[in-house]
């Protein structure tokens, strides 16, 4: 027995180790880390007004088509601390493990969310062609991508997310963040909703797990938090995962989104306390919306994560067409030649033997 628990000591050890070891290993490199967020999650209330409930149960559905794919992102241009003479720049992506589309009727599918500085997201569903941003302001601008499922759930494995600083014109200290400080990268909520729950997601860089985080004792956030305020009401996410909300007011509400560290203080980086302006109208009739609010089924939208599906239509049970039934006056003369068949002697049904 003694034997046994001292195996098991140093196999623990052992783990701790390597743990720390490849944390360390990793320097300043962008660490992801894709956690399974609950399907069945009881609701909780985060507070007076906002509860976290479960994903609509299309989406988890959904969800599961998509978990074979581990997205691979680069920006191919501009390239890092590239300085260019132009306020235009053709931004070029390379995508791996990760087909990008949009559904032509639904008007969603697997694309890349782009943001250029801390503006809100462009969605790009076509990599062929470069996303032409112009009219830049000079001096220095950051670009980060991200790949994301059609309902906007970012994808959270190593390699989803790249992200390149570039200058226009000449160098200025703005707009441009520390490759060793962790940073958050607002997502979600943005723009319009027209059904809870509403999806709260966000992407974190340089943000070991918690666990990895309180066995290094160099790391300098030992307890990171990501702190959400909603309508001026706040709570703390412990977790990386995507979440649903509801509680929302009828039209505007605002949400931010600050990376504090254990004592609850702002990590200072650029972007990491983020604002956004969202409306919120009840009974929507976009895609979101219905299928959000269960009009939609899995059936009904599945070609948003199967670029090639066709929806298998049932078909309807043979019924006889109006115009091939006879006509009264075909049944008649239909009788009258079966009674004169049997006067003669001759049946209907028999053939009249050949002589």
């Amino acid at each position: 027995m003694k034997g046994w628990q001292k195996t098991t000591k140093v196999l623990t050890y052992l783990i701790t180790l390597l743990i720390t070891l490849n944390l360390v290993a990793c320097g300043d490199k962008a660490l992801t880390q894709e956690v399974s967020s609950s399907t069945k999650r009881e609701k909780t209330h985060l507070s007076q007004k906002i509860t976290e409930v479960s994903p609509p149960p299309v989406i988890q559905e959904l969800r599961e088509i998509l978990e074979v794919y581990q997205p691979q992102v680069a920006i191919a241009s501009p390239q890092p601390d590239q300085v260019l003479q132009d306020d235009t720049v053709k931004v070029s992506f390379q995508v791996k493990d990760l087909p990008i589309f949009v559904d032509p009727k639904l008007g969603m599918g697997p694309h890349l969310e782009v943001i250029l500085d801390n503006q809100p997201y462009t969605m790009v569903y076509d990599i062929s062609q470069p996303l032409v941003l112009s009219d830049l302001t000079p001096g220095t601008h950051t670009l980060r991508v991200f790949a994301a499922r059609p309902w906007h759930e970012s994808f959270k494995n190593q390699g989803a997310y790249a992200q390149t600083t570039f200058h226009v014109f000449t160098k200025t200290d703005e707009n441009n963040p520390s490759s060793t400080q962790p940073l958050l990268t607002y997502s979600r909520p943005t723009g319009t909703y027209g059904a809870e729950p509403i999806l709260l997601d966000f992407y974190l860089t340089n943000a070991p797990l918690h666990l990895v985080a309180k066995e290094n004792p160099q790391d300098e956030i030992a307890d990171w938090r990501i702190r959400c305020t909603i309508n001026g009401e706040s709570f703390v996410i412990d977790r990386w995962e995507p979440i649903y909300l509801k509680g929302f007011n009828p039209g505007k509400n605002w949400i931010k989104l600050e990376f504090i560290d254990e004592k609850g203080n702002l990590v200072k980086n650029v972007f990491n306390s983020t604002v956004r302006a969202i409306a919120y109208e009840a009974k929507g009739q976009d895609t979101m919306s219905q299928i959000t609010n269960g009009q939609l089924k899995t059936a009904d939208v599945r070609g948003i994560v199967e670029q090639n599906y066709t929806a298998k239509i049932p078909e309807p049970e043979a019924t006889p067409a109006e115009d091939s039934l006879p006509s009264p006056e075909e049944e008649k003369n239909a009788e009258e030649r079966g009674e004169n068949a049997e006067e003669r002697g001759e049946s209907m049904s028999t053939p009249r033997p050949s002589a």
